[in-house]
């Protein structure tokens, strides 16, 4: 990556609360943004250059109707499938067993039935206008043109491999969300290099995809800063209390105090934290993509191979394929059996890919257990906000994320008070 740090620079003037957001995935940056736009003074601060870690490879998938949790009844019994099948779309590897056992057992009590009905019913509000909001967005800070609204079309082989979906197809009609079941034909009218495997399709035509999710970042922050906040690269250490309200945060070893502090760090939120007695219930979900330069044509939406659980997306500059979940911890090295598995599953899928150049990107996305994020004010931590574990749905959720964080902090009454009955922070950390 580029050097930036001197890239964004901090113009006008500076009223309202002094307020740090740690991390500057699309989520730090859309609260950073948000925040600023409402007259916090806000300080930007990431140890790497704004969107080059998750939010870098994700799949742009701006995907509304994901209200059915991971944690699906019926998953315990595929745990040992996960463990033992290399190619398996949600993979646990033996060795890392042991340390996943306290948030694996969570994340299967997740798969009852009423949790699973909650988890839907918040991620479901989390996730209302999200389209309209990034459409918004994008206009705002000058890239409308990364907005692509033409659907998502979810493929399936045949009825057997949609029957076991039928319960996450069901959640969505519940919320609203319509969508068209199509033949082959159907198939073949919107997306005619389909191969021959996927028989069935579900089309959601209200959905959309951000064709380039770094660029997206990008163009947040330099909006962010065009309005006064300011970007600060380094290192922060955990945050602690500086006063009887205020707090201070160690960014290269100089210190830097505000009122507010804002934790955006997705997987890396609970070492950041832990030293101040915070325990959150997350895990790194570490997703794989492989990216086939020039090859982007292929395709004219997102689709989503739903057997295989791979997203693949035509971006600006190639086609990019992503999928699997790997429960595996910060440390170990990526696996490339996970990015081959992909890569073949597109050549499988697709004709033409073979002499395209393919790069590789593996990448921590933060996963609670019922699969719903942790937004909020941390239970007596006055001025300590936490926005992470939003899992695949971090660009989904990024913008309504920061509405809530703005809204509670900075007077919304009706809003604080809706942020705080949802408990999500509060149920979140031990």
């Amino acid at each position: 990556m580029r050097d930036t740090s001197g890239l964004y620079s901090a113009g006008g003037g500076r009223a309202g609360p002094r307020v740090a957001v740690i991390g500057a995935g699309i989520v730090g940056a859309v609260t950073a943004y948000t925040l600023r736009q409402r007259g916090a003074d806000v300080t930007l601060i990431d140890r790497d250059e704004p969107g080059s870690g998750c939010s870098f490879g994700n799949s742009g998938a701006i995907s509304p109707g994901s209200v059915a949790p991971l944690a699906m009844p019926g998953i315990l019994k595929s745990v040992p499938g996960m463990m033992l099948d290399p190619e398996s779309p949600l993979r646990l590897p033996l060795a890392y067993l042991p340390r996943a056992l306290p948030w694996l057992a969570r994340f299967v009590a997740a798969s009852r039935p009423a949790a699973v009905a909650d988890a839907a019913r918040r991620l479901a509000a989390l996730h209302a206008g999200a389209v309209e909001r990034h459409v918004a967005l994008a206009r705002e800070i000058g890239v409308p043109e990364l907005i692509l609204r033409r659907g998502h079309l979810h493929l399936y082989p045949d009825e057997a491999a949609l029957a076991k979906d039928a319960a996450g197809w069901r959640l969505r009609e519940q919320y609203g969300y319509r969508f068209e079941k199509l033949d082959r034909p159907g198939i073949l009218d919107l997306e005619p290099a389909v191969g021959a495997r996927y028989r069935i399709g579900m089309f959601l035509a209200d959905h959309a995809t951000v064709l380039n999710p770094f660029r997206y970042v990008q163009a947040v922050v330099r909006a962010y800063a065009a309005r006064g906040g300011r970007v600060l690269r380094g290192q922060a250490a955990a945050p602690r209390r500086n006063g009887g309200t205020g707090w201070r945060v160690g960014v290269n070893d100089a210190p830097h105090d505000f009122q507010h502090v804002v934790v955006a760090t997705g997987a890396w939120t609970p070492r950041l934290l832990r030293p101040l007695g915070v325990r959150l219930r997350l895990e790194s979900q570490r997703g794989y993509h492989v990216q086939f330069q020039g090859a982007s044509s292929t395709i004219s939406r997102t689709v989503v191979l739903a057997d295989r659980k791979v997203f693949i997306t035509p971006m600006e500059d190639g086609l990019r394929v992503g999928g699997t979940v790997e429960i595996a911890g910060l440390s170990r090295a990526p696996d490339p059996r996970r990015a081959q598995v992909l890569a073949h599953i597109a050549r499988d899928t697709f004709q033409g890919l073979d002499r395209a150049p393919v790069t590789e990107w593996m990448g921590h996305r933060p996963c609670m257990p019922d699969s719903v994020p942790v937004i909020g004010p941390v239970a007596g931590q006055p001025g300590l906000w936490i926005a992470t574990g939003h899992g695949h749905l971090g660009l989904t959720d990024s913008v309504h994320t920061a509405v809530r964080i703005a809204d509670a902090m900075l007077g919304d009454a009706r809003q604080a008070r809706d942020t705080k009955s949802d408990g999500s922070a509060r149920d979140a950390v031990l």
